[in-house]
């Protein structure tokens, strides 16, 4: 039998027999759809979550109070050491050669007031740098004007979201938030940025770091922002920052300090392993189809014993019948993974223009994955049904006998 001969006959098989065909074409697209959409949601978060450090800059280093030793896991975002990170050491990094700039960072929660509304509020206090490190820009007013790091000024910039929240859409520039037992005058508004690095920067008042200081009643910071003016000059800036700290703070080497691609290279892995854990459950459902199609193809054998008699009688050998029912199996299948590629990809971009800042991507090795798994299970569990109806006596088979 030649190819387009097999080809017209299984299409007039599979469509005379729709319902049975229908079913096992939702069966494996449902599997091939469900291995598309988490991969790709999987790779989603991935590059979600580098693009949003990719915003911090190759060029910047963070430095925590207290010391943890790692062996390659995730760097602690929190320091518990004897000694807390103070402006002075932030200004004592600033004359480091090779280091560009340097914002504190002072974070504590407290309640916020302003037209008779109040809320529990996050409070950032840090300087101009860290907005150009960040690279947040205003949407109006201004941010923090250049100040020297012990002065404390009662002006604040809020985020988007606290404007909603206290002010709706009112007017908000030059008037006053209350936060804690202080006042601040508002002299800018967030552009829209969500979560970055943790941080939704919509939800927080930003305060000069003095004033945070006063507020919070703390002299320590919770971090340290450091740019070096190249990327060329960041292995020689890492040590050069411990061995200061080290000098000002009595010989003890109390900090971590932890640079973006450390934190990149371990959730990236992290990302990956999950992408390809939930892509591994997805596969399951590709199993289940596939004990799907062994069970339909065992009743089409049964069905059509007469007409494999009836081929064997005019000369077909076992090899023409197994390929016969091989061949529409993995038709079955090759259509059913089309129809889940559409569907997966469909509810990918759907999703993506639900929630835009959310990327969609599919990587090539889970799309050929999926497909070529999808006929290999066809192709597994088709084989021993096919395989019986190949050995079938002719006689008996017109017979409509299964059983030798």
């Amino acid at each position: 039998m030649r190819s387009p001969d097999l080809l017209r006959f299984n299409l007039r098989l599979l469509t005379g027999q729709w319902f049975r065909t229908l079913m096992t074409l939702l069966a494996t697209a449902v599997g091939v759809a469900a291995v598309l959409l988490l991969t790709g949601m999987g790779e989603g978060a991935r590059r979600f979550v580098l693009e949003e450090f990719n915003l911090l800059g190759n060029d910047v280093l963070i430095v925590l109070p207290g010391r943890k030793e790692t062996t390659g896991g995730i760097p602690p975002l929190t320091g518990e050491g004897t000694r807390d990170l103070t402006l002075g050491d932030a200004e004592a990094l600033l004359g480091l050669p090779g280091v560009k700039a340097v914002a504190p960072l002072v974070v504590g929660l407290t309640q916020a007031e302003a037209a008779g509304r109040n809320r529990e509020q996050m409070v950032v206090g840090t300087s101009i740098e860290f907005f150009r490190i960040r690279q947040m820009a205003a949407a109006q007013g201004r941010l923090l004007p250049e100040l020297p790091l012990d002065r404390a000024e009662p002006i604040c910039v809020i985020g988007p979201e606290v404007r909603r929240a206290l002010f709706d859409q009112q007017p908000v520039l030059g008037r006053w938030l209350r936060t804690g037992d202080r006042r601040c005058r508002i002299i800018g508004v967030l552009e829209e940025r969500g979560v970055s690095l943790g941080t939704d920067m919509s939800d927080t008042v930003i305060i000069p770091v003095a004033s945070a200081q006063q507020l919070f009643n703390t002299q320590g910071l919770f971090r340290l922002f450091v740019q070096v003016r190249h990327l060329g000059l960041l292995d020689s800036v890492k040590p050069a920052i411990l061995d200061l700290i080290q000098a000002r703070h009595q010989g003890e080497r109390d900090i971590t300090l932890i640079t973006q691609d450390s934190l990149l290279g371990v959730f990236n892995d992290v990302l990956q392993l999950l992408t390809l854990a939930v892509g591994a459950i997805a596969a399951i459902s590709l199993v289940v189809a596939g004990i799907l199609i062994m069970n339909i193809t065992l009743i089409s054998v049964s069905q059509r014993t007469p007409e494999i008699g009836l081929l064997k009688a005019l000369g077909a050998s076992e090899r023409q019948v197994h390929r016969l029912f091989l061949s529409e199996a993995l038709m079955m299948t090759l259509i059913g993974a089309a129809l889940g590629v559409v569907i997966g990809y469909s509810l990918l971009w759907t999703g993506h223009w639900l929630w835009p800042q959310f990327p969609v991507s599919v990587p090539l090795w889970a799309l050929l994955g999926a497909v070529l798994l999808a006929l290999g299970v066809a192709l597994m569990f088709a084989w021993l049904p096919a395989r019986k109806a190949a050995r079938l006596p002719p006689v008996l088979a017109l017979k409509g006998i299964t059983d030798a």
